[in-house]
């Protein structure tokens, strides 16, 4: 007999949440400290959504995305989360750029940034400065057409390898390109100059283990093993959701599933405006990933000058389509020292990451799909070779993943590795004015990025549905004191 994963939960919540990527993990905690009933569902067997990790014989564990956030995130888990969790986070110490138009190593703090264009590319501090004011004062709300690619000209016209500089890791960081609004790069950009790239000490899966301890200490009812096939909706409103089977009632329900996947596979399109659906089927999915994971033995170790985080590219030029390529020139090499994992792991890990399009695995006959996997690692390798010496004698496991392997897992269209583009949030943001109850939090590409992204956002989604239901609860405590008045 099948083990009944929702063996004892309630048969009514105040909020539901699907999914358990950092922005629902997020959502969930926020109002399960404010003391609502809160069930949260997730589909796989362990939680963290994109923000998770995997274990393999010989005691290798990786990470999926744990690469590198801004500083924003400390403030945000020490508010959200507790001070425990906020101290794990730590800076990087050397983030490095291998190119053929320059090659250099830096904090990517903004006193750092700041030196190293004036140094380096010589670049006037009054430019630079008025470069990261526009940045930081960038705000979704104003009515500014202006691409990166066009912000870029304005303050360093014609100088390519600047461009490449300052758009190579926000590329990374959330999928966009040079012809994306400006605005979703100066979001970005201006958190990351805040006091550069810092990571959680210890790896994903201890930080995930400290929030599930956080979310049962809040009294969330947390459930895996959960994969929810509908939210139902009554007239407008949300009433429950089906789940393994079994309907669960609520009057809110947050969706950390992809937007898209929230609107027509969760919902269903008959339940939206026609000009709202309209508008959900011209946003767009951001690009995938494909990944490397390689681990050295435990007795082997990586001068750690070799960097924390690495850009690295053989293309002459930036451009933006060669990122995704399927012909790889771009990497990023994150590298995970025993000090990034001090519970007992000594070992050297290596992740090599590349943007990728969804489109260019799917189709592949299984023949043809493990040799382009094999493919991918061979030529990871002869890549690493450059920087880790003798890399391919002296790694001893490799794994790859590619956009088939995301989607697989995380349920995400396309394996999307970032969502949606910004066009998502006007979406994501309009779901309430639709259906009474229904939200949407996770990552829309235009809220900041990444780690930090999402959970801001699960943190702005948590007050709106906190507002939604103190409004309801003083409505309800109304009518009540009318009625008994009355009579």
């Amino acid at each position: 007999m099948p083990k009944d994963f929702l063996k004892d939960a309630s048969d009514h919540y105040d909020v539901i949440v699907i999914g358990s990527g950092l922005g629902g993990l997020t959502t969930a905690n926020v109002l399960g400290r404010a003391g609502y009933s809160v069930l949260l569902l997730e589909q796989h067997y362990k939680l963290g959504g994109m923000a998770t990790w995997f274990k393999r014989p010989g005691g290798h564990i990786f990470d999926i995305s744990l690469h590198g956030f801004p500083y924003g995130m400390v403030k945000s888990c020490r508010r959200y989360w507790n001070q425990d969790i906020s101290d794990a986070i730590v800076p990087l110490r050397n983030v490095r750029f291998d190119n053929p138009m320059f090659s250099l190593t830096t904090t990517y703090n903004r006193e750092d940034f700041t030196k190293l264009l004036s140094s380096d590319f010589g670049v006037q501090k009054e430019t630079t400065e008025e470069f990261f004011s526009t940045a930081r004062n960038m705000n979704f709300y104003d009515d500014n057409k202006m691409t990166t690619g066009e912000l870029f000209e304005k303050f360093f016209p014609g100088r390519e390898d600047i461009h490449r500089l300052l758009m190579e890791p926000i590329v990374y960081a959330n999928g966009s390109t040079l012809e994306d609004p400006a605005i979703t790069y100066g979001i970005v950009f201006s958190n990351f100059m805040n006091k550069g790239v810092y990571t959680f000490e210890g790896g994903t899966d201890l930080l995930v283990e400290k929030m599930h301890a956080e979310l049962l200490s809040n009294n969330v009812d947390v459930r895996i093993n959960t994969d929810v096939s509908r939210i139902m909706v009554e007239r407008g409103k949300v009433v429950g959701v089906e789940v393994n089977g079994r309907q669960i009632k609520t009057g809110v329900v947050v969706s950390n599933a992809n937007l898209l996947s929230t609107v027509f596979k969760l919902v269903g399109e008959e339940r939206f405006d026609s000009d709202f659906i309209e508008k959900t089927r011209d946003v767009r999915l951001n690009n995938s990933s494909t990944q490397v994971y390689m681990a050295l033995s435990p007795d082997d170790s990586i001068d750690e000058s070799t960097g924390d985080l690495l850009f690295s590219s053989t293309a002459d030029r930036f451009q933006t389509d060669l990122l995704l390529s399927r012909d790889i020139s771009s990497r990023t090499f994150s590298f995970y020292y025993p000090r990034t994992r001090p519970q007992g792991r000594p070992r050297c890990l290596i992740v090599s990451s590349t943007n990728a399009n969804h489109e260019d695995w799917e189709g592949l006959s299984k023949e043809d799909y493990e040799a382009e996997k094999d493919d991918l690692i061979e030529t990871t390798l002869d890549a690493l070779d450059k920087y880790v010496p003798n890399a391919r004698e002296r790694i001893v496991y490799t794994e790859a993943s590619t956009p088939i392997t995301f989607q697989h897992y995380t349920k995400h269209i396309d394996g999307a590795s970032f969502g949606t583009k910004f066009e998502g949030l006007e979406i994501s943001r309009g779901l309430p004015d639709q259906i009474d109850g229904l939200y949407h939090a996770g990552s829309v590409g235009i809220i900041m990025s990444g780690w930090l992204g999402t959970i801001n956002y699960g943190v702005i989604v948590a007050n709106d549905v906190d507002a939604k239901l103190m409004k309801s609860a003083s409505t309800s405590y109304d009518s009540g004191v009318s009625s008994t008045a009355t009579a």
